[in-house]
């Protein structure tokens, strides 16, 4: 579940949209709301659009909305035994699908309203219709089809046409058909969300922290707005100590309260700290370091040349000879 904030405000006083989107289904809801709604109103609304139609969710898959984090929100879905999971911060992945609806529903509002701006809500119950009805790329059927076995009748099949098969088909075919379309809608989800975890994962190495161990984390400038104003300001911090593994693609960070964020940290902004580094200006998120052996003598004046060494190349009595006569460029 998401919201869609920033639209116009209607006659009713509504400016924003609650998007529900069923994780096997793939059908959506959509309800207009006002923004400033508490999560006990965010309640009320799901009860009313949700629960009536489809029953209790086993979980619910958010971002980290202070209407989601609330006290209320947590203590509601606990004693009716729904598990909430929440999205780590700046990796909307996890609850990718229903940013992929928002987009579409922006389309289709776009595209219906045009200069309508006050009536966008009466417009909602219309385009969820033409949503649930069109066929899903993952799942290859429409949504419709899932939940209810069949597509309802649209304004369009309203000619004059035969009827429908579905029409004349019993219970046992009817049983027989809704079982056919959920195992193949299931294959066809697992093969495309296979594939979305193939191309998100291209180039990703995975790695595996346990509790106790020290990292680096990112300072992404979408999260960490202050300490990346500026472009020479550090793009790391740490190294602080990791308290909890929620699973493999995401840990919870003590960060000593140094930021008033949420701990918890994907892994792809993580980086490990190793206690033995020489050298700790060495920045970890890019290979390589600042130490470079050259090999090749550079000739900076007539007469005069000298060699770039490692540290491990060099004797402690040797000290760095400061070349006598004009100097040149190094040509590259």
């Amino acid at each position: 579940m998401d919201f869609v904030l920033g639209l116009p405000r209607t006659r009713t006083g509504k400016d924003s949209i609650f998007v529900i989107v069923d994780r096997f289904s793939k059908m959506a809801h959509f309800v207009a709301c006002h923004k400033t709604d508490d999560a006990s109103h965010v309640a009320a609304l799901f009860f009313k659009e949700i629960v009536r139609l489809h029953g209790m969710p086993r979980t619910i898959v958010s971002d980290r909305d202070t209407k989601f984090l609330s006290y209320f929100w947590k203590t509601l879905w606990s004693k009716l035994g729904t598990k909430l999971l929440f999205s780590t911060t700046c990796h909307p992945q996890t609850d990718g699908q229903t940013e992929v609806v928002n987009r579409t529903l922006g389309t289709l509002l776009r595209a219906l309203i045009k200069k309508n701006l006050k009536s966008w809500d009466e417009c909602l119950p219309h385009i969820e219709f033409a949503y649930n009805h069109a066929v899903h790329s993952a799942s290859k059927f429409s949504p419709f089809e899932i939940v209810y076995g069949f597509k309802p009748i649209s304004p369009l099949d309203l000619m004059p046409l035969p009827l429908s098969e579905r029409l004349s088909t019993d219970g046992k075919h009817k049983a027989e058909t809704v079982r056919k379309i959920h195992e193949q809608a299931r294959r066809n989800i697992e093969a495309k969300t296979k594939q979305y975890a193939q191309q998100a994962n291209k180039g990703r190495k995975e790695m595996i922290f346990e509790v106790g161990d020290k990292v680096w984390i990112h300072l992404r400038k979408e999260r960490f707005p202050a300490e990346r104003k500026s472009k020479l300001m550090p793009r790391i911090d740490g190294p602080f100590e990791i308290t909890r593994r929620i699973n493999n693609n995401s840990y919870q960070i003590d960060l000593q309260g140094k930021y008033n964020i949420s701990s918890s940290f994907n892994v792809t902004d993580l980086s490990p700290f190793l206690a033995d580094e020489p050298d700790l200006r060495t920045n970890p998120f890019q290979e390589g370091g600042d130490d470079m052996i050259m090999e090749e003598v550079a000739k900076l004046g007539p007469g005069s040349s000298w060699r770039a060494c490692s540290r491990e190349q060099l004797e402690p009595e040797e000290a760095l000879t400061i070349p006598t006569g004009p100097s040149y460029k190094v040509p590259n």
